[in-house]
């Protein structure tokens, strides 16, 4: 059994990595459907929010810090700030409804919050941009 527990502790980097790359896909889509009305409009087909409004500025973190996150590149600043913003989205719009996350349709936020928050104390796992720039950084510094 222990050795069992080593082999599936090994792939914690690798599940950290895929954790961030399947919460970085769904979070984009909240930002495209709300700047490119893709894969559903907000509120009606087509729809949009306005880009200078609070949902434009939700709609552009969502989009591209969610690819910065897809991808792994400034993984854990971007990952704090987007912790911020899904705590702001949770603290605004759902807690006034409930305390609770599941009566006040939270969830999501609460939970992106946290993965956010987990990612960026942990970092972006192997399969991630910034995994390869350290890696080439750590060789360069050998050559010197």
């Amino acid at each position: 059994m222990k050795k069992i527990i080593a082999t599936w502790q090994n792939f914690s980097p690798y599940l950290r990595s895929i954790l961030r790359i399947a919460a970085a896909l769904t979070f984009m889509a909240h930002g495209t459907m709300k700047l490119f009305a893709f894969p559903a409009g907000m509120g009606g087909p087509g729809r949009t929010v306005h880009l200078f409004s609070e949902m434009g500025l939700a709609g552009v973190l969502e989009t591209f810090g969610g690819l910065l996150m897809l991808i792994g590149l400034f993984t854990r600043p971007v990952a704090f700030i987007l912790a911020g913003e899904m705590a702001v989205a949770f603290f605004q719009v759902h807690f006034p409804r409930n305390f609770w996350p599941i009566l006040s349709g939270g969830e999501l936020a609460f939970l992106y919050c946290f993965a956010w928050l987990y990612i960026s104390a942990e970092g972006p796992g192997p399969w991630s941009i910034d995994a390869v720039m350290a890696k080439h950084r750590a060789g360069r510094k050998g050559e010197l």
